[in-house]
């Protein structure tokens, strides 16, 4: 897929789109999602090269044994992309619920310094998060069991993610303006400090996978 620079994400369009975004069904997927993907993709990946360097630095003993139920049986075949737009698709939830996800993730990472984000727990961490965010952001929300469908575990599983992720979290939920401004800062610095490049290719990959699955417009069950 090519990009012009027309397509290319700037800090200004991204602002525009995460502060008056139109809530539309047939609404575009938002900015922020691609801008997130490209975060947490290279975290992963910077994880990756720690991990074979010095070894997992992931311990799963004491205080954060909790942590076990994010991880799944096996590397899940998704990208982060795909992923959130996936959760976009089916939960139309807006870009400040996937920003105050980015904030829940920061600060359930900075709670459990041990802890590394990895392609075998990002997939359940991030629906978790976003479905807290958007209990907290939006007025009408979707049941777990719906949440669960889309993120391809169970009821029974999304529901002690979520109890896990908020005792993990202190139940430190609220986020104020200004808290929230500045990850929405963090985010155009993102795209302005050279990461439209990688922005870029985390997009040409996304692409590239979803041209190859098929049944995308149905809400094709997938295992976490």
């Amino acid at each position: 897929m090519a990009f012009s620079s027309n397509n290319m994400i700037s800090p200004r369009k991204l602002r525009y789109d995460m502060y008056s975004y139109s809530y539309q069904q047939n609404s575009k997927t938002p900015l922020v999602i691609s801008v997130l993907a490209s975060l947490i993709e290279r975290s992963l990946s910077r994880n990756e090269r720690i991990g074979r360097k010095y070894g997992s630095s992931n311990k799963h003993d004491g205080s954060i044994s909790s942590v076990r139920v994010f991880d799944c049986n096996e590397t899940p075949d998704m990208t982060i992309q795909s992923y959130l737009e996936r959760i976009f698709k089916y939960t139309r939830a807006g870009p400040s619920v996937y920003v105050i996800a980015y904030v829940y993730i920061d600060r359930f990472c900075s709670v459990l310094p041990e802890f590394q984000i990895t392609r075998r727990n990002v997939h359940r961490l991030l629906i978790t998060s976003i479905m807290v965010s958007s209990k907290y952001v939006e007025d009408m929300n979707y049941r777990n069991s719906y949440f669960a469908r889309v993120g391809g575990i169970t009821t029974k599983e999304i529901n002690t993610l979520e109890l896990e992720f908020l005792f993990l979290m202190n139940f430190r939920m609220h986020v104020n303006v200004s808290v929230f401004d500045s990850y929405c800062c963090h985010l155009e610095r993102e795209v302005s400090i050279g990461g439209g490049y990688h922005i870029e290719k985390t997009l040409r990959c996304a692409e590239e996978i979803k041209s190859r699955q098929t049944g995308y417009d149905k809400m094709s069950r997938i295992t976490l």
